[in-house]
């Protein structure tokens, strides 16, 4: 069986609740959510939730068809590839000596990391970008100790205006 990962923006009434409903959707039919951010959008009665899931063909296109039976899911898009731009955030905290303290900066540097803490022994990292660009750089930190590491998941919005949906 092949998985395939599917990003979905949701437009959502901004109320109580729709969370809760949303990922009980999920669990009652033994879905697994990879990844969830949600957020108010410019208009406070509705929030965008990216919801990032896994499975073959048939699971994907009934998790999508499931959520747009939610009386709270006002929209949903299907976020794919160059039609899309998605990011994520990452905050990791890495354990600094002095000899490594400028090492760890210069490949934050690279990634275009901000440093946005430091402590006496300890450096926080704050990084954005694709997903690929995440794990590239917490790959390059593995020589470094990892102290916490926080990752918010994907968020995307679709590119161009042709496809908005005015409400």
């Amino acid at each position: 069986m092949y998985m395939k990962k599917r990003v979905l923006s949701l437009l959502v009434d901004n109320t109580s609740g729709v969370l809760s409903r949303v990922a009980g959707l999920f669990s009652r039919r033994g879905y697994n959510i990879d990844s969830l951010t949600v957020g108010e959008t410019a208009d406070p009665r509705y929030s965008r939730m990216t919801v990032v899931v896994s499975g073959d063909e048939l699971i994907l296109d009934q998790i999508t068809k499931q959520l747009a039976k939610l009386i709270d899911v006002v929209d949903i898009k299907i976020l794919e590839g160059e039609n899309s731009v998605s990011r994520e955030l990452v905050l990791v905290k890495v354990r600094v000596d002095a000899q490594d303290r400028q090492a760890v900066i210069t490949i934050a540097n690279v990634f275009r990391g901000n440093i946005i803490d430091v402590g006496s022994d300890s450096l926080i990292i704050e990084l954005t970008g694709q997903q690929s660009k995440i794990d590239a750089f917490i790959k390059l930190l593995e020589g470094y100790e990892i102290l916490e590491l926080a990752r918010t998941g994907i968020t995307g919005l679709s590119r161009g205006s042709d496809d908005i949906r005015y409400l």
